[in-house]
């Protein structure tokens, strides 16, 4: 009687590691190979540069090549791509220089597989130092904003101001529930998966879960995300920035930036709530933020006119005696 139970047990046992397999199998997608990403993503506007540490940039460089420069950060899992609406709406003023980051898009797994805050901010420092890029204005959304503001605190002689858009690096008072991927990612054994498994329709749900206005997330878009994501290196790349846990050097330093900062946040943002905008502004002296209404994370891709022309508009202070604009 034993034996059959433990028989059956080990039948069940195997009918369940095959079918985990097999799901697997099913759900798995290669990676993208670099020549393959850059065919497709890579074309011009965009550049590449090796920095001195061994990293290759991708970047763009566009706008009005003698204007103010604005360098510009993206979002967790995101690319330079983020910010082509706001090169349309304001690239005609402002020299906007939007790269990748490290583990990110085009510029994948950089020397040292450091994908911490901190790297991060010492690549940005070292590519613009690379490009002559003296002082700019400093712009970084989500992801991105936690390494400007960190960079503001770091490098305050670099910049001329600080923009920052949804962006992480302070805590955040309300309930979050971690995303599955940073579950998956702390979790031992099943971590690996985040290595294999990475469906189209996940990307898909997580695009479409992080913006109200859903025209920005088109079918292409939605490819971008995918194959950018599993560009060869970025998934073990996420994976570890994935593990990796919060660093508290921008709430305890925040204070100290004097830079000129605007604050942009959407009052629908579930990834970033918008209280941390408001623990941002109060914490950065004579700071200014503007929070549109019924718009989630991505401020700069869901209402791109509007969130520009503040941008301009904080750039290019009316000269004294000017009335101010309605």
């Amino acid at each position: 009687m034993v034996g059959r139970i433990l028989r059956g047990m080990l039948i069940l046992l195997a009918i369940v590691i095959f079918a985990v397999i097999g799901l697997l199998v099913f759900l798995s997608d290669s990676d993208v190979r670099d020549i393959e990403a850059r065919e497709k993503y890579g074309k011009p506007p965009s550049q590449f540069i090796t920095l001195p540490s061994g990293a290759t940039v991708h970047f763009r460089d566009q706008g009005q090549r003698n204007g103010p420069v604005l360098v510009l950060l993206h979002g967790s899992n995101a690319s330079l791509h983020t910010w082509e609406p706001w090169v349309a709406q304001i690239g005609d003023q402002f020299r906007m220089v939007s790269i990748d980051l490290p583990g990110h898009g085009l510029t994948g797994p950089v020397p040292g597989d450091d994908y911490s805050q901190e790297a991060m901010m010492q690549f940005v420092n070292e590519f613009t130092s690379v490009m002559n890029i003296e002082r700019y204005t400093l712009v970084g959304q989500s992801m991105g904003g936690g390494v400007a503001a960190r960079f503001a605190i770091r490098y305050p002689e670099r910049l001329t101001s600080l923009i920052l858009v949804n962006a992480a690096g302070m805590p955040t008072k309300l309930p979050r529930t971690p995303g599955w991927a940073q579950i998956i990612a702390r979790t031992p054994v099943i971590q690996d998966v985040l290595l294999y498994v990475a469906p189209r329709i996940l990307f898909e749900s997580a695009l479409k879960g992080s913006v109200v206005n859903q025209a920005i997330a088109t079918p292409e878009a939605i490819d971008r995300y995918w194959i950018l994501n599993r560009k060869v290196g970025n998934r073990a790349a996420t994976l570890k920035r994935f593990q990796t846990p919060f660093d508290t050097f921008v709430k305890d330093n925040v204070g100290r930036i004097t830079t000129p900062t605007l604050i942009l946040w959407g009052d629908k943002d579930v990834i970033t709530p918008p209280d941390i905008g408001q623990a941002y502004n109060a914490a950065i002296k004579g700071s200014k933020l503007v929070v549109f209404r019924n718009i989630g994370h991505l401020t700069m891709e869901e209402t791109p006119a509007q969130s520009a022309r503040v941008v301009r508009e904080f750039l290019s202070p009316a000269p004294t005696g000017s009335p101010p604009s309605r």
